[in-house]
């Protein structure tokens, strides 16, 4: 009854295991959904926002549901891609997690807002149960004195929600 976290280069390893989405270590095929190399055809590093598209997931229980959250990216490879069947199914089951959005809260796959690409502008899917959590943005680059000159709220309490899975 644990829970599992993977950012940028975990959400890469959860994804390739089969842990996102499908909940088990499995053999992934030619269909399963992966990361990729960014749609730029290089590394980028900024700040992005990002849109809470499900609470599904206990990494997100004290988040509200389409709370925008403005957090670094660091990433050669996190555009995320999938055939329509599975984004059908990953929508239906509450599985697309968090989502890149423009500055009116849309999700998009217009650059710069969607930084790599990703199809659906996912930024972050869950297992079906949502108990693990693969997303690309460094949500654990937070603190006091980090981003202060950033407009827009950094802290998508994954942590405080993965302590309040607990208690």
């Amino acid at each position: 009854d644990g829970l599992v976290l993977g950012i940028s280069n975990g959400f890469q390893a959860l994804i390739r295991l089969g842990l996102v989405p499908y909940g088990e270590i499995r053999v992934l095929s030619c269909d399963s959904p992966t990361l990729v190399s960014n749609a730029i055809g290089r590394h980028v590093s900024r700040m992005v926002q990002t849109r809470v598209s499900s609470v599904l997931s206990p990494w997100l229980s004290l988040t509200e549901l389409g709370a925008i959250h403005t957090i670094p990216i660091s990433h050669g490879e996190g555009r995320f891609v999938a055939n329509p069947a599975m984004l059908k199914e990953l929508a239906a089951n509450g599985q697309i997690a968090t989502q890149y959005v423009d500055l009116e809260g849309n999700p998009t796959n217009v650059f710069p807002y969607n930084p790599d690409g990703s199809v659906a502008a996912i930024e972050g899917i869950t297992s079906p149960d949502g108990r693990v959590f693969g997303k690309m943005g460094h949500s654990q680059r937070i603190g006091a004195h980090v981003g202060v000159n950033v407009p827009g709220e950094n802290d998508q309490l994954i942590f405080e929600s993965g302590v309040h899975y607990f208690k």
